[in-house]
């Protein structure tokens, strides 16, 4: 399925207190998109966090924040392995195998059978000296070319807690098209829980700028702008 459009750069990742750094062909290490978005959480939305891991305790908490990590990665080897090879795989005996292989066959179906051309997947992408990151896919999704990220979740998201799902998507979209002169304006989620409940969220043209803008008030706040 992968149509090669753009030769992308592999960057090299590390952990600096607590920051992931990505180092780019420019020489220089910049914050991941993730990471600009942790240290610039609004304040609601961490006491939202804390109140949370209060609520369910420390020890439990941590149980379920690995459980759907791990979810997640294999959720997304699937859909890796059937962006590439169009072959989703089969699931082992393992149930958590299983549970993210029925996961990722829901959103092929529901999302991915959108996808008419796919650029590449896990694709490294830096904005000159400001930041950097890894999308999970790249390419034209209903006719557009798109940035796409693969969610899972462990119930149903409303749109206002995927605020920065979106800056995301438009930060990743806005790196591409520096670096490799594009033109995307449109980006894509693809969200499946853990009970096999889908969904999706576009963002473009209106809706993509203003959280562009936001994405870079971000960005400004990051570096103390």
């Amino acid at each position: 399925m992968i149509t090669e459009q753009h030769n992308y750069k592999a960057l090299t990742r590390k952990s600096v207190d607590g920051r992931r750094l990505y180092s780019t062909p420019d020489g220089l290490a910049v914050p991941s998109v993730t990471t600009i978005l942790d240290k610039t959480k609004p304040e609601k939305a961490k006491q939202a966090l804390l109140n949370w891991r209060k609520r369910v305790g420390e020890t439990q908490a941590a149980n379920i924040t690995k459980e759907a990590a791990g979810r997640g990665t294999r959720m997304h080897k699937w859909l890796e392995d059937y962006v590439l090879t169009d072959d989703i795989g089969k699931p082992g005996s393992n149930p958590y195998s299983q549970q993210s292989h029925k996961m990722a066959e829901i959103i092929v179906e529901q999302g991915l059978s959108n996808m008419t051309e796919c650029w590449g997947v896990e694709v490294p992408l830096y904005f000159p000296q400001i930041y950097a990151g890894t999308t999970d896919c790249v390419g034209i999704y209903n006719g557009k070319p798109s940035i796409i990220d693969f969610k899972q979740t462990n119930k149903p998201k409303k749109e206002e807690w995927v605020q920065d799902y979106f800056m995301q998507l438009c930060a990743y979209g806005n790196a591409h098209n520096e670096v490799y002169g594009t033109d995307i304006q449109q980006g894509v989620i693809l969200m499946c829980s853990k009970d096999f409940e889908y969904q999706t969220w576009t963002i473009e043209g209106e809706d993509f700028k203003q959280h562009s803008h936001k994405w870079w008030e971000r960005v400004g706040e990051y570096y103390g702008a």
